[in-house]
């Protein structure tokens, strides 16, 4: 698959380490030279039946076809055996070299060119699968053209993706894949954005509409100024944290790492002893033989490698091995509530006075505090501010604090806009509820102007459809979960009610949330939070894996551990399911590992098997735990089902 300009872009040097090796030399090798190997082992084939047959033997004892065959159809074994040495590693290629060179001493030649002939195959299929999780994280970049179609100089042409430049008019046919981030000039349409945003319909842009690239027009053609280009936009960071991750080591790797070498050693071990005890030089190149820890040593990280692919096509980037294996091992998950179990979007649903002031007053002091925030309940004090008429203003000064609320000075008067704790920690001695603080899961915001209490603005948020399905999936699997919010205790024990979590808590600062986050994993629990605002970012940079989601701040998201495209909690259920399936599988392949190479190195040394049925068990179980690793990575039909609908979808 050729590799389009923002891939090109991405590609780093990064070195490559003990099974990390292994997936990535297997990888290599399921590109250019494939070929070679094919032929290698066809000459092997060919040579093991010649000395079969015995077809040249100028010697009575010495096959010299057996010997050039296994030398040269077995070089890339004997040459990764060499550089382990000098590196050294012990690793199975060392332990076959042995066993191979034996062979040949003892006149086994058949014997070795069968077990090469093994050895290469399962060498091929390994790199083929191995190439098919690459592949799996490659198929991100099919969502961006090579070619893009722009308007310079009042001509339309089309050049290569990697020639736009920032503030072209960057055209986009009914069918193409938005090629940059940017803004609406001209043109109306449905976009289909899931694979940004998460959400499952497509959303319809119209001019001064924000589009991103990676995303698939649907409909009408559309004019884009450009805005954001290759690694810089929404789509590039994913495909950078995705392929970073991709690289990332997991501490799993390293035990993966040991327990291969270990094995290697064990074999070795196994092998003398069993020379010293029966003298069988067969018996104990079996033992040798059968052993086999590449199962570990490729199948751990490439199943991390398909989990990473899977979380991603899926909605989720996992920035690293070592942070989906602790998501393996969360045992509670503390959700925020503004913007993560809610739409962030309140609307007003009451406003009450305190003194006798009206409405128009109240809004108009809480508009002029709220001009400069970017709190989701702002928002709706000044989409009300509009509904009003007012004239919005800017104020003097402006402070926020987290958690609280805002400060503001207009016209030398003293405004504010918030919590009680803001009135209280403003020379404010006793602030009452006013008329049911909180009730039904309503934010109740105070506002005081000239050092009055106006009144307070009940706004209420609106809980996402699949927040209280996706918390009941995390506690069907055990997960202990709990809502941390700044919002007043009667507000957050209302909503946490409403989702069935564990425990509520509220009216907590961001430094409060992280202390909670602190306080838990005190007590050996592996924590994960799950935040979106600026608010949540000392609580995501505390728990063992920070979960934000992709429509929040840049601070949360860049403080995080795992990113959720969009802002569906389901995503963040399926991420979970997969970070234990992949610890699963994992288990599975160190257990089945140890079981065949124990009873296999057993039967070999008390002469049950002969090197031929040794080298078969050998590769039948490197291949079946390899195998095994695959069932995480993405299905290739998926996305060719994905983009055949949205294809139909279009074209009707």
């Amino acid at each position: 698959m050729s590799t389009s300009p923002l891939a090109e872009k991405m590609q780093t040097n990064v070195p490559k380490t003990n099974a990390s090796d292994h997936v990535a030399d297997r990888g290599e090798h399921a590109g250019g030279v494939e070929w070679a190997e094919l032929i290698r082992i066809a000459f092997v084939v060919l040579a093991a039946a010649a000395v079969w047959f015995r077809l040249w033997e100028p010697f009575p004892r010495i096959s010299v076809i057996g010997i050039a065959a296994t030398l040269i159809g077995g070089y890339p074994i004997f040459k990764e055996a060499f550089e382990n040495i000098v590196e050294r590693k012990m690793t199975m290629e060392l332990s076959m070299t042995i066993a191979l060179l034996s062979a040949l001493a003892i006149g086994e030649f058949f014997t070795a060119l069968v077990i090469t002939g093994f050895v290469l195959a399962a060498e091929v299929l390994e790199g083929l699968t191995v190439g098919r999780g690459r592949r799996a994280i490659q198929d991100l970049l099919n969502f961006l053209p090579r070619t893009v179609t722009v308007r310079r100089n009042a001509q339309v042409v089309e050049i290569a993706a990697d020639q736009v430049r920032v503030g072209d008019t960057v055209i986009v046919k009914p069918g193409g894949h938005v090629p940059v981030d940017g803004v609406v000039l001209g043109g109306s349409s449905f976009v289909e954005q899931a694979a940004i945003t998460g959400e499952a319909m497509p959303v319809e842009k119209v001019v001064g509409d924000v589009v991103y690239a990676g995303t698939m027009n649907q409909s009408g053609a559309l004019e884009i100024t450009a805005q954001k280009l290759g690694r810089d936009t929404t789509f590039g960071r994913i495909v950078e944290a995705v392929e970073r991750a991709e690289k990332s080591r997991a501490p799993i790797q390293k035990t993966a790492d040991r327990l291969a070498g270990y094995l290697v050693y064990f074999a070795l071990g196994a092998a003398i002893l069993t020379f010293i005890i029966t003298h069988n030089v067969r018996s104990t190149i079996s033992v040798v033989i059968v052993a086999g820890a590449c199962g570990i040593a490729a199948g751990t990280p490439l199943a991390i490698l398909g989990a990473i692919g899977r979380a991603a096509h899926q909605g989720a980037i996992i920035k690293g091995g070592l942070y989906l294996e602790a998501l393996a091992a969360v045992d509670t998950v503390l959700l925020d509530k503004t913007g993560t179990l809610t739409f962030g979007t309140p609307q007003i649903r009451e406003v009450v006075s305190a003194n006798g002031f009206g409405e128009q007053q109240i809004i108009a002091a809480a508009s002029i505090a709220e001009r400069k925030s970017e709190h989701p309940l702002a928002k709706a004090v000044m989409a009300r501010a509009t509904e009003l008429d007012l004239t919005l203003v800017e104020p003097d000064e402006f402070s926020y604090t987290p958690g609280r609320g805002v400060r503001v000075s207009y016209q030398g008067e003293e405004i504010l806009v918030g919590s009680r704790a803001l009135l209280l920690a403003h020379g404010f001695k006793r602030i009452l509820p006013i008329d049911g603080n909180g009730a039904g899961g309503v934010s109740e915001v105070y506002v005081t102007r000239g050092g009055h209490v106006l009144g307070t603005i009940r706004i209420a948020d609106v809980l996402r459809p699949e927040a209280k399905n996706a918390v009941a999936a995390m506690r069907q699997m055990g997960l202990k979960t709990v809502l941390l919010s700044g919002d007043a205790q009667a507000v957050t024990t209302s909503v946490g009610r409403d989702l069935g979590v564990d425990e509520a808590v509220g009216e907590l600062l961001p430094e409060q949330k992280a202390k909670w986050v602190s306080e838990l994993r005190g007590k050996n629990h592996k924590v994960a939070m799950v935040g979106d605002g600026i608010n949540d970012a000392p609580a995501l940079v505390e728990a063992d894996v920070g979960i934000a989601m992709g429509s929040g701040t840049d601070v949360a998201r860049e403080s995080a551990d795992v990113i959720l495209i969009g802002s569906d909690l389901s995503k963040l259920v399926e991420t979970l399911r997969v970070a234990r399936r992949c610890r699963g599988i994992v288990m599975q392949n160190f257990v089945g590992t140890l079981v065949v190479d124990s009873i296999g190195v057993g039967m070999a040394a008390f002469g049950f098997l002969n090197p031929l049925l040794a080298a078969f068990i050998h590769v039948a179980s490197e291949l079946t735990f390899i195998l095994n690793s695959t069932r995480l990575l993405p299905r290739s039909s998926e996305g060719g089902r994905r983009r055949r609908v949205l294809q139909r979808s279009w074209a009707s």
